[in-house]
């Protein structure tokens, strides 16, 4: 019994094959779930979407810094299906720069994906889930908005994730009235793509030593956590902020 059996998801950025978002997308489907996976590029979409476990799965592009091809992607998915009721907002890019390195340029990039993307995916499903006066939208914010960065991104992508963290819970705070739930997931020092390759071996060792657990994550203990949120499991929970960090911040 899946726990997202005849539920209908989308997931943002979720073509990269090592990604939260992937590993997101494989569970939801595993679970009973149909998955549309949005990411920049139409083939790479698709060909994750066919990777999936199940039948009708769709695989669209969708840059998420574009307001109108987000209300496109979710007014097709909408027409396609019937219903949505999960959207996973994961797209999201980093940048290892020091505070005096980050350009204008890079403010942009990483601020409009993580942030902006965000509010736009919001905007284009939150009429539909108002209606439907149901829905789950999970975030992923991060450890480094929690406890200023310290892990890889820099202080720009620590203020982008901490920006997630305050949509997140306004948006909670105004849609609960609606039946729509809204929440962050707060991943720690995660194996992934995005990190595989850019940290030196001293790098690794000073930042496991400040896991107790002793281990890096793994792109499916996120997608559990983002299961949990997307599922009647946690039907009493808005404006959360998921910890998945192996102890490495404590409140």
């Amino acid at each position: 019994m899946g726990l997202l059996n005849g539920k209908f998801a989308i997931v943002t950025g979720a073509a990269s094959p090592r990604g939260l978002g992937k590993a997101t997308a494989t569970l939801f489907a595993q679970h009973g779930a149909t998955v549309a996976i949005l990411d920049l590029d139409a083939d790479q979409a698709a060909a994750a979407a066919a990777d999936l476990p199940g039948e009708g799965h769709v695989g669209l592009a969708c840059n998420v810094v574009d307001k109108a091809a987000c209300q496109a992607a979710a007014d097709e998915l909408i027409a396609k299906w019937g219903a949505v009721d999960i959207l996973v907002n994961n797209a999201g890019i980093t940048q290892p720069l020091k505070l005096m390195d980050i350009m204008p340029e890079n403010y942009d990039a990483v601020t409009d994906v993580s942030l902006r993307g965000t509010l736009y995916m919001t905007q284009a499903l939150t009429p539909h889930f108002r209606e439907r006066k149901a829905g789950s939208i999970v975030n992923l914010s991060s450890v480094s908005a929690q406890r200023g960065g310290g892990i890889f991104g820099g202080p720009h992508y620590s203020a982008a994730k901490a920006g997630v963290l305050g949509l997140t819970k306004a948006s909670a705070r105004e849609l609960a009235p609606d039946g729509v739930r809204v929440n962050a997931l707060c991943p720690g020092f995660i194996a992934t793509d995005i990190t595989a390759g850019k940290l030196t071996e001293e790098m690794r060792t000073q930042v496991l030593a400040g896991i107790p657990m002793g281990r890096a994550g793994t792109a499916e203990d996120v997608a559990g956590c983002a299961l949990f949120l997307a599922s009647d499991l946690s039907a009493y929970c808005t404006g959360t902020e998921v910890d998945v960090n192996g102890g490495s911040l404590i409140h």
